[in-house]
């Protein structure tokens, strides 16, 4: 009976967030944004879209990631997800209801509130579960948000398509959706601990019976290379370190100035193991151009075959990028590849074949070669950015990645920043779309020829050291 009540506990907030992450994700307008701004219901020009309202959404993630993450754990997660709730609702009321550049803008900066607040989604089921279903309830979070946002993209295709529906009509179902996604973080359990500032005593315990202090960068290199023999995404020590606690035990809170020591102390530590920073270095920069091609690939397409004059197939697009990108990512636990030894040459190539689809989209202007490249493109990104998570995860413990994971986003937003300051914004240089898909094809490239230096660089270090060990051995024997 209490093990039956204990289960109940952990299956009714995972059904909730489910919910919530379905709803949240199903817009049937976000494949028609930019047509639909441009378009006679809004009735914007293309550099208003571009270069004055799309870099707002940036700007704000940057801005609001880190303080929404301590918020995020400060008030326990749930607070934030009512908050996210609430700025998606406010971001669509603003796009069916409001005109105008600077409405738009405060949509945009909503939007990167919702956007940064996700955090709270993927944490706030780590504190009401068991640290022996964190796996499970990941899985079924992240597929549940895939599908509906590929559900979402579908069914604003086939309104558009064969409905007959306008444009303006799909937001309103993205207004609904959104609605109803609202209601259910309000009947969430509020969590009684937190990573940072609500540490249960047992967690805190069970770390310092680890060994006290972060581990050593030599430990953490030698669990990363030995990641291709270990596969699990979740280490023994990330189980360990975050135990649920029974509900007899207290719960510690950590001071400000604890929480930003151990950030601090844990950062230096994470970042001088060389190969997991090889792959937050690809992570952030891969992101950074991944992030500004999703944004302004529907304004490409929208010069390519304008909506006005054609019909458009962007929702059948994102469904096949999004089913296919899962697809991909499930596909890496069976590729024969030894990141550990091949790694950095993989993404070499990888990151050239990013560069390729997006120099096809830039110059060949053919819809159709448009978007297969987009979907390819998109493919290549969440099979690599899968491992990436996986190298990252595997070589630390679960309050730890969630620090380099978030100190990833936050470097790749930076990036972000400053490429669409410069690159986009009416306050750079303002260049029309198709200069800058050109730079953002020779942002690839220059990310594939770092690591192929990086790659051969190691494979250099790794001979030289093969034959040192060689040469040592007759001596050695000799001796």
């Amino acid at each position: 009976m209490r093990r039956c009540a204990a289960k109940m506990r952990e299956v009714y907030p995972t059904l909730l967030l489910c919910v919530y992450g379905f709803f949240t994700n199903l817009r049937p307008s976000e494949p028609f944004l930019t047509a639909f701004l441009m378009g006679p219901d809004k009735n914007l020009t293309e550099t208003q879209v571009v270069s004055e309202i799309y870099p707002v959404w940036t700007y704000s993630y940057l801005a609001l990631l880190f303080p929404v993450f301590l918020l995020t754990d400060y008030l326990r997660y749930k607070p934030v997800l009512v908050l996210q709730a609430s700025s998606l609702v406010v971001t669509y009321v603003l796009l069916l209801r409001c005109e105008g550049v600077a409405a738009m803008q405060l949509l945009e900066f909503f939007f990167g509130l919702a956007t940064a607040s996700e955090v709270a989604y993927f944490s706030y089921i780590y504190s009401v579960v068991g640290a022996d279903q964190y796996q499970r309830v990941t899985g079924y979070c992240r597929s549940v948000t895939l599908f509906g946002s590929a559900a979402g993209s579908l069914i604003g295709q086939l309104l558009l398509s064969v409905g007959g529906a306008r444009l303006l009509h799909l937001v309103i179902v993205t207004l609904a959706s959104a609605a109803v996604a609202f209601f259910p973080p309000w009947f969430l359990p509020m969590p009684k601990r937190s990573l940072f500032f609500h540490k249960t005593v047992a967690a805190t315990a069970a770390v310092e019976e680890e060994g006290g202090g972060p581990r050593s960068s030599t430990a953490l290199l030698e669990k990363a290379e030995d990641a291709d023999r270990k596969p699990p995404l979740i280490s023994q020590d990330a189980s360990l370190s975050l135990q649920v606690s029974p509900p007899s035990e207290g719960v510690e809170s950590g001071g400000l100035v604890n929480v930003f020591r151990m950030l601090l102390s844990d950062f230096l530590q994470c970042y001088r193991c060389p190969p997991l920073l090889a792959w937050s270095l690809w992570w952030a920069l891969a992101t950074c151009g991944y992030f500004q091609v999703l944004n302004y690939a529907q304004a490409l397409w929208e010069n390519v075959r304008p909506s006005h004059d054609y019909h458009i197939y962007n929702g059948y697009v994102e469904t096949l990028s999004t089913l296919l990108g899962a697809l991909a990512a499930l596909l890496v636990g069976y590729l024969p590849v030894r990141w550990a030894v091949w790694g950095e040459l993989a993404l070499c190539v990888l990151s050239m074949l990013m560069a390729v689809c997006v120099f096809v989209m830039d110059t060949l202007r053919n819809i159709w070669l448009c978007y297969s490249s987009y979907v390819f493109f998109r493919a290549i990104y969440m099979l690599l950015i899968t491992v990436a998570t996986y190298r990252i995860a595997a070589s630390l413990s679960v309050h730890r990645y969630a620090l380099v994971f978030g100190v990833n986003t936050f470097m790749a937003l930076l990036l972000q920043s400053l490429l669409t300051l410069v690159v986009v914004d009416s306050a750079g240089l303002g260049l029309d779309v198709f200069k800058q898909f050109f730079i953002y094809g020779g942002y690839f490239a220059a990310i594939s020829v770092v690591f192929l230096i990086a790659g051969l660089c190691k494979l250099t270090s790794r001979r030289r050291c093969e034959r040192d060990e060689s040469a040592d051995g007759p001596a050695d024997g000799e001796s």
